[in-house]
């Protein structure tokens, strides 16, 4: 979340007015983020996410994202609701782009999470692949192992080896993932993204599931498998937290119990899950100049992330 584009009050009034949701009593821009511009917005009923899509996301995904929340949410999961304009619209145009208004739902993102909140964070996620089975749509994963070892390629070595010297390797890596990677494990409609940034908690329960923008249908393990990675780990990635790693996989497997092939596939689909953070960290880094504004992300949290699950993966996800 961030704000690249500044409203007046007139005009989010205005906007504002399109909804059944009362008049518009105050708008704060939401600094935290990268890709578009969002207001915690106060009517005089409720409060909302008022988001501007600006860049990343390709507009015609925009119903796709915005209905799988409307489905979610009809099913029971804690997701926020799209709110619809008077005339049934889950987004408006302005200025020529893309607006939608979203539920706000209360919460906090942990830094540290504990062994309940890993296992409730599991047990929510096998609900929204469940409930979102039934869903009609689908899109293609486009950040798969096949990307994430192309956008290394085009990195470079000379590149990659600038930031660390072990980062050239994950070339070679990536390309053995995207061979080896499965094809054939159960699916449904998933977060892909899942880090603790995006759950909402109040103590231990999850409040809230947000920023489905990068949802699409593929592997369910294969989501487990990214936010075992997501929540598992010291932010550096040289501490891996056990007890948290399994609570995740149990409050998973207390909803849905993962199959024998989906339980031998997950080191590998680990290692994948790694491989795109650190592919795409290491685009970022490369691709944003010095001098820019922007903190980078280290890609080598990821790199050690893969080199555990590659190294210890067989016995972490036995059963």
């Amino acid at each position: 979340m961030a704000v690249y584009t500044q409203l007046s009050a007139e005009t989010l009034a205005e906007l504002i007015s399109h909804y059944n949701v009362g008049g518009l009593v105050s708008a704060k821009g939401i600094a935290e983020g990268v890709s578009n511009s969002n207001w915690l917005i106060e009517t005089s009923t409720a409060r909302f996410i008022l988001t501007m899509y600006e860049r990343r996301i390709d507009l015609s995904d925009l119903p796709f994202f915005l209905d799988l929340l409307d489905h979610l949410a009809a099913k029971g999961c804690p997701v926020p609701r799209t709110i619809h304009d008077r005339e049934g619209a889950s987004f408006r145009w302005l200025d020529g782009k893309a607006v939608a208004l979203i539920e706000f739902l209360p919460g906090v993102s942990v830094d540290h999470p504990t062994e309940g909140q890993a296992y409730n964070v599991g047990t929510v996620l096998a609900e929204m692949h469940l409930a979102a089975e039934g869903f009609a749509s689908s899109r293609a994963n486009t950040l798969g192992p096949a990307t994430s070892a192309q956008v290394l390629a085009e990195c470079g070595e000379a590149a990659l080896a600038e930031i660390d010297p072990q980062l050239p390797a994950t070339i070679a890596q990536a390309r053995e993932v995207a061979e080896a990677w499965p094809s054939d494990l159960p699916r449904s409609i998933i977060h892909s993204d899942l880090f603790p940034d995006n759950v909402l908690m109040r103590g231990d329960e999850v409040s809230a599931l947000i920023d489905f923008y990068f949802a699409c249908t593929d592997a369910m393990a294969y989501d487990l498998a990214v936010t075992h990675a997501a929540w598992s780990f010291t932010s550096d990635g040289l501490g891996y937290r056990a007890e948290i790693g399994r609570s995740l996989l149990q409050g998973y497997e207390s909803v849905r119990k993962l199959g024998k092939d989906e339980r031998e596939a997950l080191p590998l689909l680990a290692q994948g899950a790694a491989l795109r953070f650190v592919s795409s960290r290491a685009q970022d880094w490369i691709e944003t100049p010095a001098d820019a504004l922007v903190t980078r992300k280290d890609p080598m949290a990821f790199v050690h992330r893969l080199d555990f699950y590659r190294r210890e993966g067989d016995g972490i996800f036995a059963e």
